[in-house]
């Protein structure tokens, strides 16, 4: 006998209060309507509702009523691995039987199969990636889709904002919700849910639930301001002076917080500026090791840290109620990322801090993003061929030796392709699938109209005179927005603006550190006689460089600022100029700091197409001050590389190898500096160091004619 819409209140009022574990728990506005929508009713419904809000608690309530009515486990997908983490705590608390599959934890999978079979599970997490994992795929997925109770998409706006590029297997849910039975007792209710959605996201998030309408799907919408925030900008000059407000102010803040910033090396510098300041700061990036990033994480749940400097990797799901702050350094590209990042302060507290603090290199930051994650249709068909005509799976590293694309976008285009059903994982790598292909142009054109208007947007919230929580709430759609009366536009800066001058100095010290570390190649790429290379295996020893230095990263926020305006428009001849003082200065000190075994005994420089001046007049400098003897240029006798900079390992070993040659002046000293015992390496130097494979083909043949090892020098590297 079916039970009554009184009893499903009474059983989830219960299980709520076990889940909170308070007998006096009562459910939010909209929390016991959007599980009665599920259970109940069976429906498909979309939850908006601020973070903090209770989400996580309509679906681990809707699990457990939907289990204890008979049907089968959960299926939570969740994007990030610390939102699984707090996820699968927080359900074992309220007495889920919960586990998560991911990349982590491949060695559990087994066991959680075996959960599975003996329906001991009542929720599996997963993120959108383990959806095309041929394992997953193959072992897991068919016997959910037959067994499953209840799917959740959790931060369901990465459907839409991340859903064409970042993570394009989010958009792989439509496929699994439209294999799902949509009808009649064994209908399966589809939930998704999020903190962060303007109207565009609300209908594309209702397409991907496969709704033909509105009316289809249950839509619970709450306000999204909130009132213990309390917003600000403040516009600084210039990143030294950013990172001396952090110095003097942090110990301002109240409790312990997170800095937000662009790039995952000035995370890196910024937090190694903080803690030589004194300040308990650490990065925290997408690079950190899984094991790394959940200690630090608890190291900040138990305020044992100040900060977590961290990039988007922190973001959503992290759970810590009391986060006193949010400081950016540098704006997102888009109120909706800002919003998600500044929704983790103030959840369970009265008041917390947020202070954009924006730079002027924001928006190149936002284009290079932009840029590197769209699809290209040339390059997909490129793909699309090579597969075919290989007439069996090919590996990436494979398939790097057919098109001209590095790792990482090679990979993001062949998940985007298998999405879009034209290729598919296989035993030994990918392969096409047979099924047409044709570019979504007028899709990806939408897409970046859309990101543009919505850095504009952001760029208006900056500036903005108006309540900063309203524009904000206006901008995603919220009919609720209204002034907050907290912020700085509403109430006055709440900041302190001055900077102390020893905070100015750390800074500068901190921002004109120098040294960044050039790791020798170590193998050669994978298929190269197929580019007229015959070169396989391991690099022999004798033939390669030592570790090298560059000054700094083009990323970098402090000498990344000016190694950027000296060989960031590349193809400006006229933009050469001979070295100056100040960049002089940092490459002594760079060569100081250098703990080579051998100090060396010549200097010798790239020819460069680009900058020459700079680089010729860089190693000239070296030579006088160090007082070694510079034996000029390496010969480029048939006009040097091929092609731009950059690209995949396979083509650019392939543009660069055999373009140079060592004069007979230059062999000849090397020689004689053997023939006198006078041993030790030769220091070679280039403005911009990207691959690695110019600087490795150029020690190959310095180490043929005599050089006993060469240490690469560049002005700048390029990761």
């Amino acid at each position: 006998m079916p039970k009554t819409d009184t009893s499903l209140r009474a059983e989830a009022e219960s299980a709520l209060r076990r889940l909170v574990g308070r007998d006096d728990a009562v459910f939010h506005d909209g929390q016991f309507e959007a599980i009665e929508a599920l259970v109940e009713h069976r429906r498909r419904a979309l939850v908006v509702q601020r973070t903090g809000w209770g989400k996580s608690a309509v679906y681990f309530l809707s699990a457990l009523l939907l289990r204890a009515r008979g049907a089968g486990p959960t299926l939570i997908v969740s994007p990030l691995l610390a939102l699984m983490r707090d996820q699968v705590a927080a359900a074992q608390r309220a007495g889920v039987r919960a586990a998560a599959i991911n990349s982590a934890n491949a060695t559990e999978w087994d066991e959680i199969q075996q959960r599975l079979t003996q329906n001991d599970l009542d929720v599996l997490l997963i993120s959108p990636e383990r959806l095309n994992n041929p394992r997953f795929r193959d072992l897991y997925l068919p016997q959910l889709l037959r067994t499953m109770g209840l799917l959740v998409v959790d931060e369901a706006h990465c459907i839409s904002d991340w859903g064409h590029d970042f993570r394009p297997d989010y958009r792989r849910i439509r496929d699994v919700i439209g294999s799902l039975p949509a009808s009649g007792d064994t209908r399966v209710p589809v939930l998704a849910t999020t903190a962060t959605a303007n109207e565009r996201v609300v209908h594309d998030v209702m397409e991907q639930l496969g709704a033909a309408s509105t009316e289809e799907v249950f839509l619970l919408r709450g306000p999204l301001s909130r009132s213990s925030l309390r917003l600000g900008v403040l516009r600084l000059a210039n990143p030294a002076q950013r990172l001396a407000w952090l110095i003097t102010h942090l110990k301002d803040l109240t409790g312990s917080g997170i800095i937000y910033t662009l790039t995952v090396s000035s995370a890196q510098d910024t937090a190694r500026a903080l803690s030589e300041a004194g300040h308990t700061a650490v990065a925290y990036t997408g690079r950190t090791d899984p094991e790394q990033r959940a200690e630090l994480e608890q190291a900040l749940k138990n305020n044992d840290v100040k900060a977590l400097v961290a990039t988007s990797a922190l973001g959503m799901g992290f759970d810590k109620p009391d986060l006193g702050f949010v400081v950016h350094l540098g704006a997102p590209s888009s109120p909706v990322a800002y919003y998600q990042q500044v929704g983790r302060a103030g959840r369970g507290t009265d008041h917390a801090d947020v202070l954009l603090l924006p730079g002027q290199e924001d928006r190149d930051i936002w284009r290079y993003f932009a840029t590197t994650s769209m699809p290209d249709e040339h390059r997909a068909r490129t793909v699309l061929d090579e597969l075919s005509a290989a007439g069996a799976p090919l590996s990436v590293p494979a398939l790097e030796a057919r098109v001209d694309i590095r790792r990482t976008p090679l990979e993001l285009l062949l998940k985007v392709l298998a999405v879009d059903g034209a290729v598919e994982r296989a035993a030994g790598g990918w392969q096409t699938t047979g099924v047409a292909w044709s570019y979504d142009g007028e899709r990806y054109g939408r897409v970046e109209a859309e990101r543009i208007a919505e850095e504009k947007l952001m760029l208006d919230y900056e500036h903005t005179e108006q309540c900063r929580m309203r524009f904000l709430a206006t901008v995603l759609d919220d009919p609720y927005a209204a002034d907050c009366g907290r912020c700085d536009r509403c109430a006055g800066p709440w900041y302190q603006t001055e900077v102390a001058d020893d905070a100015r100095a750390q800074a500068s010290r901190a921002l004109g550190q120098v040294g960044v570390s050039i790791e020798p190649r170590r193998a050669w790429p994978t298929g190269m006689d197929r580019l007229g290379v015959e070169l396989k295996g391991k690099i022999p020893e004798t033939a390669q460089s030592e570790e090298g230095r560059a000054i700094a990263r083009l990323s970098d926020v402090g000498w990344g600022t000016r190694l950027r305006e000296l060989l960031g428009q590349r193809d400006d001849v006229s933009q050469d100029h001979p070295v100056d003082k100040a960049l002089m200065d940092a490459m002594v000190t760079l060569l100081k700091e250098w703990p080579w075994q051998q100090r060396p005994i010549a200097v010798v420089s790239v020819p460069s197409r680009r900058r020459p001046t700079l680089v010729r007049s860089a190693a000239e400098g070296i030579s006088s001050i160090g007082q070694l003897p510079y034996l000029g240029e390496l010969a480029a006798p048939f006009g040097g590389p091929s092609g731009p900079p950059g690209g995949n390992s396979a083509f650019r070993l392939a543009a660069v190898y055999e373009q140079f040659s060592v004069p007979e002046p230059m062999s000849q000293a090397l020689q004689e500096a053997a023939a006198q015992g006078r041993s030790g390496p030769v220091l070679l130097v280039d403005d911009l160091v990207d691959s690695r494979w110019t600087l490795t083909e150029c020690a190959r043949i310095l180490r043929a004619a005599g050089a006993q090892g060469v240490l690469p020098l560049a002005l700048a590297s390029a990761g």
